[in-house]
């Protein structure tokens, strides 16, 4: 709540105040790997192979969480299939990396949501696909209602996402969320480096396209 609204009066020295007391705290790291041991991806390890199963690793996982000499491991890559036959690439952070992003993440989004538009859905808590159908329906009830919709996808968006964009634009610590973005990810015995793009899998995509920056797009089209 105060960065939400130390966020609003724009005050962005006290925001960066505010998150970091926020990501050295224990209570936030104790939530943060509450998150990422009761997701669904909970029992599929990274490319160390680690999983925290018992509360003892779970305490000493929150324990651990710091930025002081934090590196992020590569992401271990996999496939999973699509309807029309294809596959679409997946990457797999490590525990203790998902437990990061999920710590910066309870920083990050009371900034995003204080600043995104209120009228775009995707990606967004507390946001479901019933807002966005009631929305179109206020909207386009009315007789000087548009007549044509125009339904439109970002390709590539994740694979092609500008590096140095987000780590100019993010409110996080560009330190750290390089990590994330340089971490590169194996496949196949394989390192393979990144050099744009984030990947579908971690905890913080969400934050890497943000909701204002899709509505920002589409006004620029006049959408």
């Amino acid at each position: 709540m105060r960065i939400a609204k130390a966020t609003e009066a724009q005050r962005w020295n006290k925001v960066r105040v505010l998150q970091r007391l926020l990501t050295r705290s224990h209570q936030a790291k104790l939530l943060a790997v509450r998150r990422v041991t009761s997701n669904r991806g909970r029992n599929t390890p990274g490319i160390d192979g680690t999983r925290w199963i018992n509360p003892q690793q779970k305490w000493h996982a929150a324990m651990s969480l710091s930025c002081r000499g934090y590196r992020a491991q590569p992401l271990r890559r996999i496939h999973i299939p699509k309807k029309n036959g294809k596959t679409r690439p997946l990457g797999i952070p490590t525990m203790h990396d998902r437990a990061m992003q999920a710590l910066f993440l309870l920083a990050t989004e009371p900034v995003t949501e204080s600043t995104a538009d209120h009228h775009s859905y995707g990606f967004r808590p507390r946001h479901s696909a019933a807002d966005a159908i009631e929305r179109c329906f206020v909207v386009l009830a009315q007789r000087s209602s548009a007549q044509w919709i125009l339904e439109g996808d970002i390709k590539g968006c994740f694979d092609n996402i500008s590096h140095d964009w987000m780590l100019r634009h993010l409110c996080i610590k560009r330190k750290i969320l390089a990590q994330w973005l340089k971490a590169g990810f194996l496949e196949k015995g394989q390192l393979f480096s990144t050099v744009a793009g984030t990947p579908q899998g971690g905890l913080c995509s969400a934050e890497h396209n943000p909701p204002y920056e899709q509505c920002r797009i589409m006004h620029s089209v006049c959408l």
